[in-house]
């Protein structure tokens, strides 16, 4: 099949036309392209659509951020702690400094403001986590101060002799445990082990009689799902190359999921006009959310703007294992109310988000997950509580659809434990349930567009699994 590529329709400018023409002439690929009776219609569902980077990537033309190499280049690199909670009694930076080819060791009194969220661009606070630890450190491996060196080696070698004094403190892993009465504080910033919205320990949803809906079911079930963290692992790890400018600007070359909200989460941290920073990026060697975090340009900035040479600040494999944001871990009860004919009538979901030691994306992770319940059915009572908790672990945050992904597993899971409880085709339990368009969700927002129903057909069509006349005659445009 060719390949199709869609642009918009210029025919009415005689303008473009000639520039079409030209191209004509000269690039047999755009040729093909503009001769193409479906170019300019955007509709390119049924074709092969080339990727505009694809030719790039496959000719090893695409320019990733480490293939810039200015010269006087520095290289940083982080220690880290190693405990999961503990107060920091002393920082020796003296066996750091003298490794030859170290030039400067930058500690949180380096940072202009070294406490920040990335979501206080959206008006979401407190800000809660250091660039780099200060007092305190709340996770293994929270970066503690930075080295900066002349080679990778000698900012590794630096970076192993720091040494730190800790006054270990209690830590807590579980989300549970965390909520429990009197379990140590993770998180001073916040106050509490768990992120407040509008006055509330969690993000709630509340819809119709629940309680009502299981007095008078039929049948009740209820069933606890748990998802671990899960690591991004990226081909490119995070990183950025920073240069400052003869104009006193700094240019940032990073991998970067997210440049404009890089930039300004930045210029915020280092107190710094936003016309000060340039983002070079947009090609990323893997993301999949995991870099939109501003971990890594703030603090290259600082060395960079304090050395006046280029700097180079790059996790290693192991960082970027042991660090990088991974997806949350949460835990699920959800209980239904179920009728003899399938019918669920209730449901109330206690959602736990494990967001480890400080926010980052979680509160919004979050609120997307209570939005998302109770899945994609009609559903008359519904009753969320969403707890986005601290903990002593790496701090979670974005991962492809994350606060809906996790639901899914345990939402779709429970419709077909529920379906093999009441010996039901597990198609047609979810036919019965499935919202149509013009259903009210349990956020009180109008469903459109659901076109659920009709997936489900088409794919018992296509898996040749028997569906009676009934369920094909159902639609998303009408309840039956």
């Amino acid at each position: 099949m060719p390949l199709h590529r869609v642009r918009p329709d210029h025919r009415g400018d005689p303008r473009r036309r000639r520039q079409e023409a030209a191209l004509m002439r000269t690039d047999p690929i755009d040729k093909a392209y503009f001769t193409d009776e479906r170019a300019g219609t955007f509709d390119v569902i049924g074709s092969v659509v080339q990727r505009s980077d694809a030719l790039g990537h496959v000719t090893g033309r695409t320019a990733f951020f480490e293939d810039v190499n200015p010269p006087d280049l520095l290289h940083l690199k982080m220690h880290r702690s190693t405990r999961h909670h503990a107060r920091l009694v002393g920082v020796d930076l003296s066996a750091a400094l003298a490794v030859p080819g170290v030039v400067r060791v930058l500690t949180h009194e380096d940072i202009p403001n070294n406490v920040f969220t990335p979501l206080k661009l959206i008006g979401v606070r407190p800000d809660d986590e250091p660039v780099l630890a200060e007092g305190t450190v709340r996770y293994r491996g929270e970066p503690i101060c930075a080295v900066v060196a002349e080679t990778e080696a000698a900012a590794l070698e630096g970076a192993a002799r720091v040494r730190v004094t800790y006054e270990d403190l209690p830590a807590v892993f579980d989300v549970e445990e965390a909520l429990a009465e009197g379990a140590p504080i993770v998180n001073e910033y916040q106050g509490n082990n768990y992120f407040t919205y509008e006055g509330h320990h969690c993000r709630r949803i509340r819809f119709g009689d629940v309680e009502r809906a299981f007095a008078t079911a039929d049948h009740v079930f209820e069933w606890r799902y748990q998802s671990a963290p899960i690591e991004h692992a990226p081909t490119e790890t995070t990183g950025c190359i920073v240069v400052p400018q003869p104009d006193g600007r700094l240019r940032i070359h990073s991998d970067t999921q997210a440049c404009f909200f890089t930039l300004d989460n930045t210029a915020l941290i280092l107190g710094t006009p936003f016309n000060k920073l340039r983002i070079v990026g947009g090609t990323v060697g893997g993301g999949f959310g995991g870099k939109v975090d501003i971990a890594v340009e703030p603090v290259a900035c600082v060395a960079a703007m304090l050395t006046h040479r280029p700097v180079k600040y790059v996790y290693g494999r192991y960082e970027e294992m042991q660090v990088s944001s991974p997806r949350a871990a949460e835990r699920l009860y959800i209980k239904d109310a179920v009728m003899a004919d399938g019918r669920i009538t209730g449901r109330q979901i206690t959602l736990y988000v494990d967001a480890g030691a400080y926010a980052r994306h979680s509160p919004y992770g979050t609120t997307k997950a209570a939005a998302h319940m109770p899945g994609p059915y009609s559903i008359p009572n519904v009753r969320a509580d969403c707890h986005c908790v601290f903990t002593n672990r790496t701090p979670s945050s974005a991962m492809r659809g994350f606060g809906v992904t996790i639901a899914d597993f345990a939402l779709e899971t429970q419709m077909d434990r529920v379906a093999r409880a009441l010996n039901l085709d597990p198609l047609r339990l979810r036919l019965i349930n499935a919202y149509r368009d013009g259903d009210v969700k349990a956020h009180r927002k109008v469903a459109e567009g659901t076109a659920l129903v009709e997936v489900i057909q088409k794919a018992a069509e296509m898996v040749g699994h028997d569906l009676p006349e009934e369920y094909r005659r159902m639609s998303s445009l009408e309840r039956p």
